[in-house]
Protein backbone atom coordinates (compact mmCIF):
# COMPACT_ATOMS: atom_id res chain seq x y z
CA UNK A 1 0.00 0.00 0.00
CA UNK A 2 0.75 3.59 -0.54
CA UNK A 3 0.89 6.79 1.67
CA UNK A 4 -1.42 9.04 -0.22
CA UNK A 5 0.11 12.11 -0.68
CA UNK A 6 -0.72 15.83 0.97
CA UNK A 7 -2.26 17.99 1.98
CA UNK A 8 -2.37 19.94 -1.44
CA UNK A 9 -4.46 23.34 -2.29
CA UNK A 10 -5.84 23.81 -5.77
CA UNK A 11 -5.21 27.69 -6.31
CA UNK A 12 -7.95 28.52 -9.09
CA UNK A 13 -10.13 29.73 -5.87
CA UNK A 14 -7.52 32.04 -4.34
CA UNK A 15 -5.48 33.72 -6.77
CA UNK A 16 -6.36 37.75 -6.94
CA UNK A 17 -5.49 40.84 -7.84
CA UNK A 18 -4.26 41.57 -4.19
CA UNK A 19 -1.28 40.35 -2.29
CA UNK A 20 -0.66 37.87 -1.46
CA UNK A 21 -2.46 36.32 -4.23
CA UNK A 22 -1.50 38.14 -7.48
CA UNK A 23 2.37 36.07 -8.01
CA UNK A 24 3.83 32.64 -8.33
CA UNK A 25 6.08 33.58 -5.38
CA UNK A 26 3.99 35.15 -2.90
CA UNK A 27 0.77 32.66 -3.62
CA UNK A 28 2.80 29.28 -2.72
CA UNK A 29 4.62 31.18 0.33
CA UNK A 30 0.95 31.83 1.58
CA UNK A 31 0.13 27.79 0.81
CA UNK A 32 2.85 26.62 2.48
CA UNK A 33 2.31 28.84 5.63
CA UNK A 34 -1.53 27.25 5.52
CA UNK A 35 0.30 24.33 6.26
CA UNK A 36 0.39 22.78 2.37
CA UNK A 37 2.75 20.73 1.11
CA UNK A 38 1.64 21.28 -2.67
CA UNK A 39 -0.62 23.51 -4.94
CA UNK A 40 -2.39 22.19 -8.39
CA UNK A 41 -2.45 24.96 -10.23
CA UNK A 42 -4.46 26.79 -13.02
CA UNK A 43 -3.01 26.99 -15.97
CA UNK A 44 -5.14 29.63 -17.49
CA UNK A 45 -3.86 32.21 -15.25
CA UNK A 46 -1.43 34.12 -16.52
CA UNK A 47 -1.19 35.77 -13.00
CA UNK A 48 0.93 32.59 -11.65
CA UNK A 49 2.33 30.71 -14.73
CA UNK A 50 2.65 31.72 -18.17
CA UNK A 51 1.80 28.47 -19.84
CA UNK A 52 2.66 28.84 -23.53
CA UNK A 53 6.54 29.47 -22.34
CA UNK A 54 6.00 26.36 -19.90
CA UNK A 55 5.17 24.84 -22.82
CA UNK A 56 8.47 25.56 -24.78
CA UNK A 57 11.05 26.19 -22.08
CA UNK A 58 12.56 23.44 -19.55
CA UNK A 59 14.35 26.41 -17.79
CA UNK A 60 11.51 28.47 -17.13
CA UNK A 61 9.79 24.71 -15.79
CA UNK A 62 12.78 24.31 -13.79
CA UNK A 63 12.44 28.11 -12.18
CA UNK A 64 9.09 27.75 -11.54
CA UNK A 65 9.47 24.59 -9.93
CA UNK A 66 12.48 25.84 -7.82
CA UNK A 67 10.16 28.69 -6.40
CA UNK A 68 7.50 26.41 -5.21
CA UNK A 69 10.26 24.41 -3.52
CA UNK A 70 11.79 27.64 -2.09
CA UNK A 71 8.55 28.41 -0.63
CA UNK A 72 8.03 24.67 0.48
CA UNK A 73 5.84 23.41 -1.76
CA UNK A 74 5.41 21.02 -4.65
CA UNK A 75 3.42 21.36 -7.89
CA UNK A 76 0.63 18.37 -7.48
CA UNK A 77 -0.77 19.44 -11.33
CA UNK A 78 -1.59 21.59 -13.91
CA UNK A 79 -6.01 22.41 -14.65
CA UNK A 80 -7.29 22.90 -17.63
CA UNK A 81 -11.04 23.02 -16.10
CA UNK A 82 -11.90 26.34 -18.51
CA UNK A 83 -9.99 25.25 -21.35
CA UNK A 84 -11.63 21.55 -21.45
CA UNK A 85 -14.69 23.23 -21.04
CA UNK A 86 -14.46 24.79 -24.43
CA UNK A 87 -13.32 22.09 -26.07
CA UNK A 88 -16.97 21.13 -26.63
CA UNK A 89 -19.84 23.51 -25.75
CA UNK A 90 -23.43 23.42 -27.00
CA UNK A 91 -24.76 26.57 -28.63
CA UNK A 92 -27.10 27.36 -25.70
CA UNK A 93 -23.85 28.29 -23.70
CA UNK A 94 -21.49 29.91 -26.02
CA UNK A 95 -22.38 33.91 -24.42
CA UNK A 96 -22.10 32.02 -20.48
CA UNK A 97 -18.92 30.25 -21.53
CA UNK A 98 -17.13 32.72 -23.47
CA UNK A 99 -15.69 34.55 -21.15
CA UNK A 100 -13.55 31.66 -19.88
CA UNK A 101 -11.58 32.40 -23.49
CA UNK A 102 -9.01 34.83 -24.52
CA UNK A 103 -10.31 37.96 -25.65
CA UNK A 104 -9.68 37.49 -29.42
CA UNK A 105 -11.68 34.28 -29.94
CA UNK A 106 -14.87 35.33 -28.12
CA UNK A 107 -18.03 35.68 -30.01
CA UNK A 108 -16.09 33.11 -32.42
CA UNK A 109 -17.29 29.27 -31.76
CA UNK A 110 -14.85 27.71 -33.85
CA UNK A 111 -11.96 29.68 -33.36
CA UNK A 112 -12.75 29.26 -29.79
CA UNK A 113 -12.35 25.55 -29.82
CA UNK A 114 -9.50 25.45 -31.84
CA UNK A 115 -7.62 28.10 -29.14
CA UNK A 116 -8.92 25.23 -26.45
CA UNK A 117 -7.61 22.58 -28.29
CA UNK A 118 -4.62 24.38 -28.45
CA UNK A 119 -4.43 25.40 -24.48
CA UNK A 120 -4.73 21.63 -23.35
CA UNK A 121 -2.00 20.59 -25.81
CA UNK A 122 0.34 23.04 -24.57
CA UNK A 123 -0.62 22.51 -21.02
CA UNK A 124 0.10 18.29 -21.93
CA UNK A 125 3.51 19.57 -23.04
CA UNK A 126 4.14 22.37 -19.95
CA UNK A 127 3.59 19.03 -17.58
CA UNK A 128 5.86 16.52 -19.15
CA UNK A 129 8.51 19.30 -18.63
CA UNK A 130 7.53 20.40 -14.90
CA UNK A 131 7.93 16.87 -14.56
CA UNK A 132 4.39 15.80 -13.70
CA UNK A 133 1.94 12.78 -14.74
CA UNK A 134 -1.19 13.94 -14.40
CA UNK A 135 -3.35 16.90 -15.55
CA UNK A 136 -6.85 17.92 -14.81
CA UNK A 137 -9.57 19.38 -17.11
CA UNK A 138 -13.29 19.13 -17.99
CA UNK A 139 -14.73 17.30 -20.58
CA UNK A 140 -16.81 19.90 -21.89
CA UNK A 141 -20.72 19.13 -23.10
CA UNK A 142 -22.89 19.01 -25.92
CA UNK A 143 -25.66 16.72 -24.54
CA UNK A 144 -25.88 18.26 -21.03
CA UNK A 145 -28.91 20.27 -22.12
CA UNK A 146 -30.81 17.44 -22.66
CA UNK A 147 -29.93 15.77 -19.70
CA UNK A 148 -33.58 15.22 -18.45
CA UNK A 149 -35.57 13.00 -20.62
CA UNK A 150 -38.03 16.10 -21.34
CA UNK A 151 -39.13 16.54 -24.00
CA UNK A 152 -38.36 12.93 -25.30
CA UNK A 153 -35.15 13.05 -26.96
CA UNK A 154 -34.75 12.09 -30.42
CA UNK A 155 -33.00 8.50 -31.64
CA UNK A 156 -29.51 8.71 -31.47
CA UNK A 157 -29.18 11.70 -30.23
CA UNK A 158 -26.77 11.61 -27.11
CA UNK A 159 -24.89 8.32 -29.32
CA UNK A 160 -24.44 11.40 -31.46
CA UNK A 161 -23.01 13.98 -29.21
CA UNK A 162 -20.69 11.37 -27.81
CA UNK A 163 -19.03 9.95 -30.96
CA UNK A 164 -18.42 13.91 -31.59
CA UNK A 165 -16.96 14.52 -27.89
CA UNK A 166 -14.54 11.25 -28.69
CA UNK A 167 -13.58 12.72 -32.11
CA UNK A 168 -12.72 15.70 -30.79
CA UNK A 169 -10.72 14.41 -27.57
CA UNK A 170 -8.88 11.20 -29.37
CA UNK A 171 -5.89 13.68 -30.53
CA UNK A 172 -5.42 15.28 -27.26
CA UNK A 173 -5.25 12.12 -25.33
CA UNK A 174 -2.99 10.71 -27.66
CA UNK A 175 -0.87 13.90 -27.58
CA UNK A 176 -1.15 12.87 -23.53
CA UNK A 177 0.16 9.65 -24.38
CA UNK A 178 2.89 11.22 -26.11
CA UNK A 179 3.84 13.43 -22.88
CA UNK A 180 3.41 10.87 -20.37
CA UNK A 181 0.62 12.75 -18.59
CA UNK A 182 -2.94 11.43 -17.73
CA UNK A 183 -5.74 13.24 -18.53
CA UNK A 184 -8.06 13.44 -15.23
CA UNK A 185 -11.74 14.60 -16.22
CA UNK A 186 -13.31 15.81 -13.12
CA UNK A 187 -16.78 14.19 -13.19
CA UNK A 188 -19.28 16.90 -12.76
CA UNK A 189 -22.16 18.11 -13.59
CA UNK A 190 -22.47 20.50 -16.44
CA UNK A 191 -20.51 18.31 -18.39
CA UNK A 192 -20.88 15.31 -20.67
CA UNK A 193 -18.79 13.09 -18.58
CA UNK A 194 -21.29 13.89 -15.08
CA UNK A 195 -21.48 10.10 -13.56
CA UNK A 196 -19.95 6.62 -13.62
CA UNK A 197 -22.14 5.85 -17.04
CA UNK A 198 -21.24 8.66 -19.13
CA UNK A 199 -17.62 8.17 -18.25
CA UNK A 200 -17.82 4.61 -19.31
CA UNK A 201 -20.04 6.02 -22.53
CA UNK A 202 -17.02 7.88 -23.44
CA UNK A 203 -13.97 5.61 -22.62
CA UNK A 204 -15.81 3.35 -24.21
CA UNK A 205 -15.55 5.83 -27.47
CA UNK A 206 -12.17 6.13 -27.47
CA UNK A 207 -11.08 3.12 -27.03
CA UNK A 208 -10.88 2.39 -23.72
CA UNK A 209 -7.55 5.18 -23.89
CA UNK A 210 -5.51 4.85 -21.17
CA UNK A 211 -4.48 8.28 -20.57
CA UNK A 212 -8.56 9.26 -19.89
CA UNK A 213 -9.13 8.68 -16.45
CA UNK A 214 -10.73 10.49 -13.41
CA UNK A 215 -10.62 13.26 -10.80
CA UNK A 216 -12.59 11.95 -8.13
CA UNK A 217 -14.49 14.98 -6.48
CA UNK A 218 -17.28 13.32 -4.18
CA UNK A 219 -19.06 16.42 -3.33
CA UNK A 220 -20.44 16.26 -7.17
CA UNK A 221 -21.72 12.74 -6.17
CA UNK A 222 -23.48 13.73 -3.03
CA UNK A 223 -25.79 16.18 -4.97
CA UNK A 224 -26.43 13.89 -7.24
CA UNK A 225 -27.42 11.47 -4.69
CA UNK A 226 -24.81 8.76 -6.06
CA UNK A 227 -23.03 6.19 -3.55
CA UNK A 228 -19.51 7.79 -3.67
CA UNK A 229 -17.68 4.94 -1.89
CA UNK A 230 -18.84 2.45 -4.40
CA UNK A 231 -18.00 4.55 -6.94
CA UNK A 232 -14.54 3.81 -5.90
CA UNK A 233 -14.65 0.52 -6.04
CA UNK A 234 -15.67 0.52 -9.47
CA UNK A 235 -13.31 2.43 -10.53
CA UNK A 236 -10.02 2.76 -8.90
CA UNK A 237 -8.37 2.09 -11.85
CA UNK A 238 -9.12 5.25 -13.57
CA UNK A 239 -9.52 7.60 -10.25
CA UNK A 240 -5.95 9.24 -10.59
CA UNK A 241 -6.92 12.40 -8.49
CA UNK A 242 -8.31 13.33 -5.57
CA UNK A 243 -10.64 16.89 -5.17
CA UNK A 244 -11.09 17.32 -1.43
CA UNK A 245 -14.17 19.23 -1.36
CA UNK A 246 -17.63 18.63 0.91
CA UNK A 247 -21.08 18.64 0.43
CA UNK A 248 -24.40 18.75 2.04
CA UNK A 249 -27.77 17.51 0.71
CA UNK A 250 -30.76 18.83 2.41
CA UNK A 251 -33.87 18.12 0.48
CA UNK A 252 -37.42 19.43 1.71
CA UNK A 253 -40.77 19.38 0.67
CA UNK A 254 -39.89 22.26 -1.55
CA UNK A 255 -36.52 21.54 -3.01
CA UNK A 256 -34.36 18.72 -4.00
CA UNK A 257 -31.79 17.85 -6.35
CA UNK A 258 -32.38 20.67 -9.07
CA UNK A 259 -32.08 23.03 -6.50
CA UNK A 260 -34.99 25.49 -7.69
CA UNK A 261 -33.17 27.86 -9.75
CA UNK A 262 -31.85 29.20 -5.54
CA UNK A 263 -28.69 30.63 -4.70
CA UNK A 264 -25.84 28.17 -3.36
CA UNK A 265 -26.92 29.40 0.44
CA UNK A 266 -30.76 28.71 -0.65
CA UNK A 267 -30.26 25.18 -2.59
CA UNK A 268 -30.70 21.94 -0.94
CA UNK A 269 -27.43 20.72 -2.59
CA UNK A 270 -24.68 23.02 -1.33
CA UNK A 271 -20.88 22.55 -1.06
CA UNK A 272 -19.05 23.39 1.91
CA UNK A 273 -15.41 22.85 3.36
CA UNK A 274 -13.96 19.61 4.39
CA UNK A 275 -15.38 18.49 7.36
CA UNK A 276 -18.78 21.03 7.41
CA UNK A 277 -20.48 18.60 5.46
CA UNK A 278 -21.73 14.85 4.68
CA UNK A 279 -19.10 13.60 2.91
CA UNK A 280 -17.42 10.24 4.44
CA UNK A 281 -13.64 11.66 3.90
CA UNK A 282 -12.97 8.46 6.48
CA UNK A 283 -14.02 5.87 4.15
CA UNK A 284 -12.89 7.77 1.47
CA UNK A 285 -9.08 7.96 2.27
CA UNK A 286 -9.99 4.39 3.75
CA UNK A 287 -11.23 3.04 0.12
CA UNK A 288 -8.38 4.91 -1.88
CA UNK A 289 -5.30 3.79 0.76
CA UNK A 290 -6.46 0.25 0.36
CA UNK A 291 -6.75 0.79 -3.74
CA UNK A 292 -3.08 1.93 -3.39
CA UNK A 293 -4.45 5.84 -4.84
CA UNK A 294 -0.52 7.62 -4.93
CA UNK A 295 -1.73 10.90 -6.06
CA UNK A 296 -2.88 13.81 -3.99
CA UNK A 297 -5.01 15.09 -1.55
CA UNK A 298 -5.98 18.27 -3.41
CA UNK A 299 -8.67 20.78 -1.18
CA UNK A 300 -10.71 22.21 -3.43
CA UNK A 301 -12.48 25.53 -1.42
CA UNK A 302 -15.77 25.82 -2.53
CA UNK A 303 -18.67 26.70 0.56
CA UNK A 304 -21.43 29.22 0.56
CA UNK A 305 -20.92 29.89 4.07
CA UNK A 306 -17.27 29.92 4.95
CA UNK A 307 -14.44 32.69 4.07
CA UNK A 308 -12.36 31.36 2.01
CA UNK A 309 -8.61 32.09 3.79
CA UNK A 310 -10.59 30.65 6.74
CA UNK A 311 -11.33 26.94 4.84
CA UNK A 312 -8.14 26.61 3.27
CA UNK A 313 -6.32 26.57 6.55
CA UNK A 314 -8.78 24.27 8.36
CA UNK A 315 -8.75 22.22 5.19
CA UNK A 316 -4.74 21.81 5.24
CA UNK A 317 -5.34 20.10 8.53
CA UNK A 318 -8.14 18.15 7.53
CA UNK A 319 -6.33 16.45 5.22
CA UNK A 320 -3.38 15.84 7.40
CA UNK A 321 -5.41 14.34 9.72
CA UNK A 322 -6.81 12.24 7.30
CA UNK A 323 -3.93 10.56 5.33
CA UNK A 324 -3.74 7.09 6.39
CA UNK A 325 0.42 6.24 6.96
CA UNK A 326 0.40 3.15 5.52
CA UNK A 327 1.98 0.20 7.85
CA UNK A 328 4.45 -2.11 7.23
CA UNK A 329 3.61 -5.09 8.84
CA UNK A 330 0.28 -7.11 9.85
CA UNK A 331 -1.06 -6.21 13.07
CA UNK A 332 -1.16 -9.74 14.44
CA UNK A 333 2.56 -10.21 13.37
CA UNK A 334 2.70 -11.14 17.05
CA UNK A 335 1.38 -14.72 17.31
CA UNK A 336 3.23 -15.74 13.75
CA UNK A 337 3.50 -19.48 14.45
CA UNK A 338 6.62 -20.08 12.31
CA UNK A 339 5.26 -22.66 10.41
CA UNK A 340 6.64 -23.94 6.88
CA UNK A 341 5.06 -26.26 4.51
CA UNK A 342 5.46 -29.40 6.38
CA UNK A 343 3.98 -28.38 9.67
CA UNK A 344 1.03 -26.66 6.95
CA UNK A 345 0.74 -30.14 5.41
CA UNK A 346 -0.07 -31.72 8.61
CA UNK A 347 -2.48 -29.40 10.22
CA UNK A 348 -4.29 -29.99 7.10
CA UNK A 349 -3.99 -33.81 8.09
CA UNK A 350 -2.19 -34.23 4.39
Amino acid sequence: MKTIKGPALFLAQFAGDAAPFNSWKSITKWAADCGYKGVQVPSWDGRLIDLRKAASSKDYCDEFVGVARENGVEITELSTHLQGQLVAVHPAYNEGFDGFAAPEVRNNPKARQEWAVEQVKLALTASRNLGLTEMASFSGALAWPYFYPWPQRPAGLVETAFDELARRWKPLLDHADANGVDICYEIHPGEDLHDGVTFEMFLERVGNHARANMLYDPSHYVLQCLDYIDHIDIYHDRIKMFHVKDAEFNPTGRQGVYGGFQSWVNRAGRFRSPGDGQVDFGAIFSKLTAYDFSGWAVVEWECCLKHPEDGAREGAEFVKNHIIRVTEKAFDDFADGGTDEAANRRMLGL
